[in-house]
């Protein structure tokens, strides 16, 4: 039973809705702004962050607004999108489903909750708490929203988890328990806490005193120092190619091929080998029928660290793929999504098939020859053909997902 796409709906620091997402990688334009840090913590108080600026309050309604973690909010707003661009479909309740990752959950209303705890005592908690700091939330809203029944998946894998999302509802269609899954992950986990974390790890890019931020998240560049953390929401309508033609749909893409995969190597770092992403990308060509001649393009995982993107590379030479696709990066210019990003790069895997074009990697003067990769830089690049969409993730958690026309 063939997946198909037809809708999506996105949350980015380019944008508000995937038009403006898709024209800010076209164009090379950067998301990436200063977060002021507390100089008392941190010896450097400012760092670059990929930031949503959109007023859910104006959005949804103040009230509605209030009710909601962050988290929540970027995964509806993104969600009534997405069903919109689908035409609104007509169906089954219990064959509607929603699988919505994330890699952290409602932070913003933990952290929130914890210091009005601290500040006001344990009276001043809101009973909303435990509500909106839930991992499952996100979907659980989304299938409030709609009146999805045939269950609320959350797959929880840190940066591969919006790709899981995807993966599990393509799982869902062919495996009949739905016809239509709201699909995707959201991200809200920009703090001081998360930022001095990531830095712990020696992952996060730290800014030199006068440097320009919106350079800062630079993958594949041979000066690459860590990625960016950002923040946002992707949700794509998954619909069996079957529910889709009976009701007239248009149809933005096939979601022809998903490989998952597990490194059981390190908690943070990936396989030095690539052996699990090599995996998971040849479990996605052999389902989706191809082979890696078939493959035109590759929209990367690609961090900007320098360890994580070697792995790719390897991987991606490994399958055979290194020596002849193009390449983009999309977190050079909103930044790491964590939860989000395989999703909201999904979006843009799906715009490369419709509109032939491979956005350039944002402000990459030059790539890293070791990684021996075309990357695509400048300015967007005619490609068309099959798109590979890579996500790993903390944990050893890897997802190729493969898009057609």
């Amino acid at each position: 039973m063939g997946v198909v796409v037809t809708g999506y709906g996105a949350v980015t620091p380019l944008g508000a809705d995937v038009d403006e997402f898709w024209e800010g990688l076209v164009t090379g334009r950067s998301g990436v702004e200063e977060l002021r840090l507390d100089p008392e913590l941190f010896e450097q108080p400012r760092q670059a962050v990929g930031r949503v600026n959109v007023d859910f309050g104006e959005v949804m309604g103040k009230a509605a607004a209030k009710r909601l973690d962050r988290q929540q909010q970027l995964a509806l707003v993104s969600a009534r999108e997405a069903w919109k661009d689908a035409g609104e479909p007509e169906v089954e309740p219990d064959l509607l489903a929603t699988s919505i990752g994330t890699g952290i959950g409602g932070l913003r209303t933990l952290l929130d909750e914890e210091a009005k705890l601290h500040a006001k005592g344990a009276r001043r908690v809101s009973p909303r708490t435990v509500p909106q700091l839930m991992a499952n939330a996100a979907s659980a809203q989304v299938s409030i929203e709609f009146g999805a029944r045939a269950g609320v998946y959350t797959p929880v894998s840190a940066c591969a988890a919006g790709a899981e999302g995807l993966a599990m509802g393509a799982r869902l269609i062919e495996s009949g328990e739905a016809d239509v899954v709201i699909a995707g992950g959201v991200e809200a986990a920009i703090a001081q806490l998360t930022v001095a974390g990531f830095s712990q790890t020696q992952a996060l890019a730290t800014p030199g005193v006068d440097e320009d931020l919106t350079l800062l998240s630079s993958p594949f560049a041979a000066d690459r120092k860590g990625f960016v953390l950002g923040e946002g929401a992707g949700v794509l309508i998954l619909e069996s190619e079957e529910h889709a033609a009976a009701r007239g749909a248009r149809v933005h893409a096939r979601l022809a091929g998903w490989g998952v995969t597990s490194d059981a190597h390190h908690i943070t770092a990936s396989d030095p080998e690539a052996g699990g992403q090599s995996r998971a990308i040849e479990r996605a060509l052999r389902k989706a029928g191809l082979t890696a001649a078939d493959i035109t393009q590759v929209n990367a995982h690609a961090t900007g660290t320098s360890v994580g993107d070697d792995s790719e590379a390897l991987a991606l030479t490994r399958t055979g793929l290194a020596d002849h696709v193009a390449v983009t990066a999309v977190k050079g210019a909103t930044g790491h999504l964590v939860g989000a990003a395989g999703a909201v790069e999904a979006i843009a895997s799906v715009k490369q098939v419709e509109t032939g074009l491979v956005p350039p990697t944002h402000h990459l003067a030059a790539d890293d020859p070791a990684c021996g990769l075309d990357v695509v830089r400048g300015t967007a690049r005619k490609v068309g053909g099959p798109v590979l969409s890579n996500s790993f993730g903390f944990g050893g958690q890897n997802v190729s997902l493969i898009f057609t026309a």
